[in-house]
């Protein structure tokens, strides 16, 4: 079947743009969209009309690659989305290692602490771990904001990825350039090894480790350009792209007013450089 043909996307694309902009639910049963395949070419769709009215693809995100999560949300397996030029946000890079995000528009936002990838050029097709930290420019600590036009949080995996993969917002702290020369099997060990505390408020809500994302980050980003490649239809990655690679933590509740920060413990390669990140809701 020719997904990008199928004579429901479009009915499926007017509900996710309506639900968009008036952050509104959507009133789907459990089984629409049909399945996966249809849900990533509804995503497509989107992406082609949200493009066609001016915005601009910047990267993707990657979801569901913390194992300890899938039971609380019943969905089994990693997704991707894209990430907007209107929904991504870098902190200053002269400044401290904090930001200010806007929660407007989202729909029970929930923050994730992730590791975030800067291509310095597109990975081969079929690429090896070397050759894809041989095409990685840097690497920073970042929060990804997902939220949910299914309300409670209660969804399919293919209602996540036609929701644009549940992607609100995205803050990347500092970047970390990645030396030429990189073995790719130090980098990985050294970010699978992260520490990370995430704090609400002052409050201590959760511990991660970068192992949590299919084994470590460099290992969530090798098995999305994969997943990528195989998506009928997907855009082809490019220099400048940036992508990150899945909470580290459980997703947590925020709200305007919160202030969240975190504390990174980790060494080796590029990891050793990483900072905790602030982030001030409004």
């Amino acid at each position: 079947m020719n997904t990008s043909a199928h004579p429901d996307i479009p009915a499926l694309v007017a509900d996710l743009t309506r639900a968009r902009l008036d952050a509104s639910p959507l009133p789907w049963p459990i089984t629409v969209p049909a399945d996966v395949p249809l849900a990533y070419a509804t995503a497509l769709a989107v992406r082609a009309a949200r493009s066609a009215q001016g915005e601009r693809p910047v990267g993707y995100k990657v979801g569901f690659t913390n194992r300890t999560i899938w039971p609380r949300y019943e969905v089994y397996g990693p997704i991707w989305g894209t990430v907007w030029d209107s929904s991504l946000a870098h902190v200053d890079a002269s400044g401290p290692n904090e930001g200010v995000l806007s929660l407007k528009g989202l729909c029970e936002p929930r923050i994730e602490p992730e590791v975030v990838f800067g291509l310095r050029e597109a990975p081969p097709p079929d690429c090896t771990a070397a050759q894809l930290v041989a095409a990685i420019d840097w690497v920073a600590h970042g929060y990804e904001i997902v939220h949910t036009h299914f309300p409670g949080w209660k969804f399919s995996a293919a209602q996540g990825v036609a929701d644009g993969g549940l992607h609100g917002r995205l803050l990347v702290g500092h970047s970390v350039k990645l030396p030429a020369g990189t073995a790719s099997e130090a980098l990985m060990e050294a970010l699978a090894g992260l520490r990370l505390k995430l704090y609400g408020d002052g409050v201590l809500k959760d511990e991660g480790v970068g192992a949590n994302v299919l084994d470590g980050p460099v290992q969530a980003l090798l098995h999305f350009v994969r997943e990528l490649r195989a998506t009928p239809d997907a855009p082809v990655l490019r220099a400048g792209d940036l992508i990150t690679t899945g909470t580290l933590t459980d997703a947590w509740p925020v709200q305007a007013g919160q202030t969240w920060h975190t504390e990174i413990e980790a060494s080796g390669p590029v990891a050793g450089a990483l900072k905790g990140l602030r982030v001030r809701f409004e």
